[in-house]
């Protein structure tokens, strides 16, 4: 991969002023207030769909981190049907979040493009038909993204917001498979620019402080998804939730999961965003498990508090999301 290096501001420090405020990164959430007039938040669906790691198609136990259980919103029953949930998140946010301009419906668990066109055109429209609901967020593996898929996808972005979240989890190898994903990061790569070609806007996912990662394989992801026509980010940092086998290893021998401190987290996040491009929105900075799920690490710094953590480091600094950042030729996948 060839790079052409952008020049660094001449002096950092204090006195160097950001392109992105006081914030010091590209907010997905400033994006979006911008874009339709206020705040746009999504509900949580699930669909009952599985996953080709858990139900033998590509393996079987799933990756080792995960527990959907763990980032589950506590409204969301999925006995319910899918207008049933969407009014019950619905009643929740509205009270939560009571200046919400615009609702987007989240099918968030598992993998949500893995099965029958025809269940997930029923399963979409549904969840569209809904007075409230302006548009899909989809969260889903780069390995179940068929074209039949993708070009029912374009269609339905032509009159609604549609945001395709896809989990790369890492864009190292050897992390990949010390956890079971069950595929390789040139897969995600293959997976972003075919939904790109589809006019679709595509949100990546990525874990960070995954066994096998260093630091600097994780800046190194920082260039590597910058080369990508990825319109938003979600990070946040690895926890071990009860009953996953991430945990279950933890518990054997911590030596062989290590695990960021807060501090820590709050640095490398820094280091990343530095040389993320500017481009990208960050949509998540963090997670938050519920505490009788969690295992470790231990924390004090509550979710809300990391991205003030984060612009006041890069301000101590001087710096901000893409300072360091490098313009890359793609290497072809």
């Amino acid at each position: 991969m060839g790079y052409a290096v952008k020049s660094l501001p001449t002096q950092m420090g204090r006195e160097a002023i950001s392109p992105f405020g006081e914030r010091r990164y590209n907010s997905w959430n400033d994006h979006i207030k911008a874009r339709y007039g206020g705040r746009v938040q999504k509900v949580s669906i699930a669909a009952g769909f599985t996953c080709p790691n858990r139900d033998g198609l590509i393996g079987t136990g799933g990756c080792t981190f995960c527990n959907n259980a763990g980032f589950t919103p506590g409204y969301l029953d999925h006995r319910q049907s899918i207008t049933e949930q969407i009014d019950a998140g619905l009643h929740f946010l509205s009270r939560r979040y009571p200046r919400t301009q615009q609702y987007i419906a989240f099918f968030q668990s598992y993998s949500n493009t893995y099965g029958e066109l025809e269940r997930l055109r029923d399963c979409y429209e549904q969840a569209l038909s809904h007075p409230q609901i302006g548009g899909l967020a989809i969260g889903t593996r780069p390995d179940c993204l068929s074209e039949e898929i993708l070009d029912y996808l374009e269609v339905l972005a032509q009159e609604h917001l549609i945001e395709l979240e896809i989990g790369v989890e890492s864009c190292n190898d050897a992390a990949l498979a010390r956890v079971n994903r069950g595929h390789d990061f040139a897969v995600s790569v293959a997976a972003i620019r075919r939904a790109a070609k589809h006019g679709l806007e595509v949100t990546a996912h990525l874990i960070l402080g995954l066994p096998e990662e260093s630091h600097q394989s994780m800046l190194e992801g920082a260039s590597q998804l910058s080369a990508l026509p990825i319109r938003a980010l979600k990070l946040h940092q690895l926890q071990l939730i009860r009953g996953t086998e991430l945990a279950h290893e933890w518990q054997c021998n911590p030596d062989a999961v290590p695990l960021l401190g807060e501090q820590a987290y709050i640095s490398l996040l820094a280091d990343f965003v530095e040389r993320l491009s500017p481009a990208i929105l960050l949509q998540r900075l963090g997670v938050e498990i519920p505490p009788s799920l969690k295992l470790a690490p231990h924390w004090n710094l509550r979710l809300y508090e990391i991205a003030p953590r984060l612009s006041a480091e890069l301000a101590r600094r001087g710096s901000w999301q893409g300072c360091r950042y490098r313009s890359a030729t793609p290497s072809p996948v």
